[in-house]
């Protein structure tokens, strides 16, 4: 793979805040909620609607933004590429974490059902 620490660093810097609005918007014209959004985001991080504000609210970086986050143990189903990069083949734990956030919301919009993305079945 040929990622660099730049790319890393870059993923790493980038403030949630700043992607949540595509994350909503790309859901929504699909014809998905802002609930399923968020539903999707409490299942990988633990994070429930008023966390999620804080840490948009301080604009935090994806690095602090996965750093105070409980992962889901499921986590690691999540495979595919996205981004043109596998997903199971990113070294980089934390731009593995953002990517894995990515296709969930891609997952999301192209309508899968909630029980696949969620990896429950």
């Amino acid at each position: 793979m040929n990622q660099t620490s730049q790319h890393d660093e870059r993923i790493a810097k980038m403030t949630f805040a700043s992607v949540y609005p595509h994350y909503v918007a790309k859901v929504e014209k699909k014809g998905r909620t802002k609930d399923e959004l968020h539903q999707v985001i409490r299942w990988l991080t633990g994070y429930d609607e008023g966390k999620l504000q804080e840490l948009m609210g301080e604009k935090a970086t994806f690095e602090k933004f996965f750093q105070q986050a409980s992962l889901n143990p499921n986590a690691h189903l999540i495979t595919g590429v996205i981004c043109g990069y596998r997903i199971e083949d990113i070294e980089n734990s934390l731009t593995r974490q953002v990517r894995y956030l990515d296709k969930l919301v891609d997952e999301l919009a192209k309508g899968r059902k909630m029980e696949k993305i969620l990896r429950t079945e």
